[in-house]
């Protein structure tokens, strides 16, 4: 599998440190002002990533929604 690097503008190879596993962490939004499609954006980017690495047989640890652990404290 290969990912595109906007930085180098090429596509790379998908490396993992463990075989097969892929540890996966997006924070959530940042809002300052009104809720807009933008605000959509990181979480379907890697709701869709999330779903291709399953289906090309990684094993993907998502960790998120910490907020709510955290405002419990």
């Amino acid at each position: 599998m290969q990912l595109f690097n906007t930085l180098t503008r090429t596509l790379q190879p998908f490396c993992t440190i463990r075989e097969n596993a892929v540890g996966l962490y997006a924070c959530g939004p940042t809002v300052y002002d009104y809720a807009h499609i933008g605000n959509l954006r990181t979480d379907l980017f890697v709701d869709v990533l999330t779903c291709v690495l399953r289906l090309n047989g990684y094993q993907v640890n998502d960790v998120g929604n910490h907020s709510t652990k955290l405002q419990r404290r």
